[in-house]
């Protein structure tokens, strides 16, 4: 008996949902969907090249994760990605570093032998992202996915499956502020490069408290540092 072999040229009638959400959220973390525009379902489909379906999935599953929201503008609800403002930065910042706190909390509670190795790497990716900051040219794409790089290092390293779930889905509407005021914020960053070597420090020697702290005072300046810069410059999507 021959068994028949599934195409897998393109993806299955259940894979399509997860795939069409996928898309859409990188389109909007990269600020490719820029916070406010409307979202029309035939447009999304045609862009992406399925049908409407899985793209209604998607939108009501963004929805339900604060990506998108209904415009209170329109006499019509109709979905509008969501605006990116001071007070959502603050609850957003707030939960990544109860999250990354103690995965750094775990990571400082490791073996000797793991704490080098990890130690190793983010002082390996520390020093790019300083050199990266101090040079003439800044590469803001650069500049992020280094900083991305080491807060993910830790995180990978010490956090469990649970824990790694909360991360990846809070962490990528954090990004969003992060990509679209990356520009602003790159003016000087000497004060994330000290709060990340405050973080190896206490992974280094084991201090699982201050490992913790170090990590909820990164992300607390970083919200203040951030704040400040939509202050200046304005909320963006806002109706």
């Amino acid at each position: 008996m021959v068994k028949r072999v599934a195409k897998t040229g393109a993806p299955s009638r259940a894979a399509r949902p997860e795939i069409v959400y996928r898309k859409l959220r990188e389109l909007i973390v990269r600020g490719q969907l820029a916070p406010g525009t409307r979202i029309v379902e035939t447009d999304v489909a045609q862009r992406l090249g399925v049908s409407r379906t899985p793209v209604r999935g998607a939108l009501q599953r963004l929805q339900q994760e604060g990506y998108i929201v209904d415009s209170p503008a329109l006499q019509q609800s109709r979905p509008t990605v969501a605006p990116l403002t001071r007070e959502d930065e603050r609850e957003l910042f707030s939960i990544v570093a109860e999250v990354e706190g103690l995965a750094a909390r775990i990571a400082a509670q490791r073996p000797v032998a793991d704490r080098e190795k990890l130690v190793a790497e983010l002082t390996a990716i520390n020093e790019q992202f300083r050199k990266a900051a101090e040079a003439k040219q800044h590469n803001h794409n650069r500049l992020w996915e280094l900083d991305e790089r080491f807060h993910r290092t830790y995180v990978e390293a010490a956090a469990g499956p649970r824990l790694l779930a909360l991360y990846e889905a809070v962490k990528p509407q954090a990004e969003r502020y992060e990509r679209i005021y990356v520009s602003l914020l790159a003016r000087d960053l000497s004060p994330s490069v000290g709060e990340h070597a405050a973080i190896i420090r206490a992974i280094k020697g084991g201090n699982a408290d201050v490992a913790q702290h170090a990590v909820q005072t990164n992300w607390r300046n970083a919200a203040e540092r951030l704040g400040n810069v939509i202050t200046s410059v304005g909320e963006r999507g806002q109706w």
